[in-house]
């Protein structure tokens, strides 16, 4: 009797576990990553239409040609059926046909860098909408954004409105990472002296998830931020909360902010030095320091065989 109640406690040990597992992703509360949960529910049961009928049908003949079975047929000397093979062949290609059709176009109409045409599956994007501009860092281990045109900046806590959409320019100080908020949209890489880009929009107000989901380090596992999902007026008033606060995001203050620190709390800055992203995306935060794309731009300046003059 105990040994049936633990086998089916052992049954019912998987389902307690997942009972417990956060599916944002496959219920998220905004309309890319929303457009990513189906892409995966289409893409599962397409390819499900091939791998359960292989399953059932490799059981079926497991089951009916066993040794013991006498009573199926024993046909030693057939080699061919042009149904069989139209079945084996044309519906796998069907299959690879309707998933390459949908991988294209979802491809360019999920690809993180397009501006965004709608708010939701219900909504197209109102003419006269200007997106929230959004600068993104990357740090050891922490995140840093600016507003540059609300002109504050914030460690490790992000908002945005509902039904606007936000544009995420992102960078990293020097190590690899990806951005990633679940309900939001897909995760995109921050990279040292490259700027990478994300749009998307909150359809839903609340408090969601942000992190890293690239390893960059000791404290990787901390490197986690909350994102706040609003209604234009708690946008609004969270805006002047932060202009109001005494910090202050200047080079100096990105320089000291930029050492390797841990479990770091959510700060508000009430304002931010015009052009510091541009600094950090070119390393050139530091006191005379020459910014990559001025160089770049100096090289280039030089003709083919000229040697450049310092």
């Amino acid at each position: 009797m105990v040994s049936k109640f633990l086998r089916r406690g052992l049954l019912l040990l998987p389902a307690l576990l997942l009972a417990g597992c956060n599916t944002v992703v496959m219920n998220p509360s905004g309309d890319i990553a929303n457009q990513q949960a189906r892409l995966i529910v289409i893409s599962t049961a397409l390819m499900l239409l091939i791998i359960v009928p292989v399953i059932i049908l490799t059981l079926l003949f497991a089951w009916r040609y066993r040794k013991s079975n006498t009573s199926a047929p024993y046909e030693p000397d057939w080699d061919h059926s042009t149904r069989l093979e139209l079945v084996i062949w044309g519906a796998p290609l069907l299959i690879i046909i309707a998933l390459g059709l949908l991988t294209w176009i979802t491809t360019h109409t999920l690809d993180p860098y397009r501006p965004l045409s709608r708010i939701d599956a219900q909504r197209p994007l109102p003419a006269d909408v200007k997106p929230l501009t959004v600068e993104v860092v990357a740090l050891d281990w922490k995140w840093l954004f600016i507003y540059p045109e609300q002109g504050i900046a914030t460690v490790n806590e992000l908002a945005a409105p509902v039904d606007v959409p936000i544009e995420f320019k992102i960078t990293a100080s020097n190590v690899m990472n990806a951005f990633y908020i679940p309900a939001l949209a897909g995760q995109i890489y921050a990279m040292p002296s490259m700027q990478t880009k994300l749009h998307g929009v909150i359809n839903k107000a609340g408090e969601y998830e942000g992190f890293s989901s690239n390893y960059s380090g000791a404290g990787f596992s901390h490197m986690r931020f909350k994102f706040h999902g609003m209604n234009q007026a708690d946008f609004d008033a969270w805006v002047k909360k932060a202009k109001a606060e005494p910090g202050t995001m200047q080079r100096a203050d990105y320089l000291k902010l930029e050492q390797p620190s841990e479990r770091e709390p959510a700060r508000l800055f009430g304002s931010v030095e015009p052009g510091l992203f541009h600094a950090i995306l070119n390393r050139c935060v530091a006191a005379n320091t020459v910014c990559l794309d001025k160089m770049m731009a100096s090289d280039l300046n030089v003709k083919p065989g000229q040697q450049k003059q310092d």
